[in-house]
């Protein structure tokens, strides 16, 4: 499947919403991380509305590549980097609702779940569940 632009805007936030919400419920609500924070939504509210800024630039990138398609290895690779930089942003900006003291050992813990969690669903689960996504640029509607 090559995403369309559209495509990969719809995929990010459906993925985020329900994946990303469920990885993410553990962490608010204090099992996995010490004491219950709306922090860890916060964050995931973040690589939703930056995603859709980088999906800019994949989508861009994409169109030099001979086969125009993205594959698995560079996504994961895109997930580092956005780490990395919402890491930034929040230590040199203090982004609303995470502030600067960023529980960094949490962030990569709920970080990496949640983006291993997204990816895996849409490699796997949303092949399946929606056959129409696959083959009309990754848009659901």
């Amino acid at each position: 499947m090559t995403p369309t632009l559209f495509g990969r805007w719809q995929t990010r936030l459906f993925l985020l919403v329900t994946v990303g919400t469920l990885v993410t419920l553990p962490f608010a609500l204090g099992v996995i991380s010490p004491g219950a924070d709306s922090l860890f939504f916060w964050i995931l509210g973040y690589v939703a509305v930056f995603g859709l800024g980088w999906d800019l630039l994949y989508d861009y990138i994409q169109k030099f590549r001979w086969d125009r398609d993205w594959p698995g290895a560079l996504q994961l690779l895109a997930g580092i980097w956005e780490a990395v930089f919402i890491v930034v942003l929040v230590k040199i900006f203090s982004l609303p609702g995470v502030g600067r003291d960023l529980p960094l050992q949490w962030f990569v813990l709920h970080y990496s779940l949640v983006w291993l969690s997204v990816y895996l669903a849409s490699q796997t689960i949303m092949r399946i569940l929606f056959p129409r996504w696959r083959f009309h640029g990754g848009q659901l509607i």
